[in-house]
């Protein structure tokens, strides 16, 4: 894939070099009436739709979710960081922007986001954070190519979510990619970490058992 997309033309992201799931000739079309004894319910339905209690769906989405998590198995568990001290984790129920500036704090949270399947919002912003610090022309290409492979494209397993506004800013963006192709949708997943996940994460066992665990170690010594 070039890394300088072609002037005026909006970037789409990459071709997938996956074939979608097709149906076995044992199973049938949306209008047919699958017959009984072949061992498989009958499915009510092909949609894609929440209230869908179908076999079929229920069969594609332990496949998706197998795909996403064997994605983020590729991905480094956590960033080298320094045992934090007592006061730096009560600093974090303070405000989100503490927890998030402190890399231990990042890896902590990023062990609650992967509780609640949402892993990727940290790696996102994480990528993003990496990007801005490159200088070289082909690396920012490289990297900003790959950011949107794995979390902008739709038919990634890693995929954020974001805005029509920002996913069409980002394509244009990527017409030509620099360090801040991905500003507006960094801000995006960082608002939604903080409103959504951030004040589960004060409460989750995870925080208080750290907080727990510091407080006896900082006693005993």
């Amino acid at each position: 894939m070039p890394t300088v997309y072609e002037a005026g033309k909006q970037y789409t992201g990459p071709e997938s070099t996956e074939r979608p799931l097709s149906m076995s000739r044992h199973e049938t079309s949306p209008t047919t009436v699958q017959p009984a004894g072949n061992g498989r319910p009958n499915a009510c339905c092909f949609c894609w739709c929440c209230c869908c209690s179908c076999s079929w769906n229920e069969d594609r989405e332990r496949a998706w979710r197998a795909s996403r998590d064997t994605k983020l198995e590729t991905v480094p568990n956590c960033e080298a960081c320094l045992k934090p001290t007592p006061d730096e984790v009560q600093g974090w129920a303070q405000s989100f922007d503490k927890l998030m500036k402190n890399p231990a704090g990042r890896n902590v949270f990023r062990e609650f986001l992967r509780t609640e399947y949402s892993e990727e919002n940290m790696l996102f912003w994480l990528a993003c954070e990496e990007l801005k610090n490159e200088c070289n022309k082909h690396t920012i290409d490289e990297k900003a190519r790959m950011i949107y492979e794995d979390y902008i494209s739709i038919l990634s397993p890693k995929e954020v979510s974001l805005d029509s506004r920002v996913r069409e800013v980002i394509n244009k963006k990527m017409q030509e990619p620099s360090t801040h192709t991905f500003d507006d949708a960094q801000l995006q997943i960082y608002t939604l970490m903080h409103r959504d996940s951030y004040p589960r994460f004060l409460n989750s066992a995870i925080y208080k058992a750290l907080l727990q665990s510091i407080s006896r170690s900082s006693s005993e010594s």
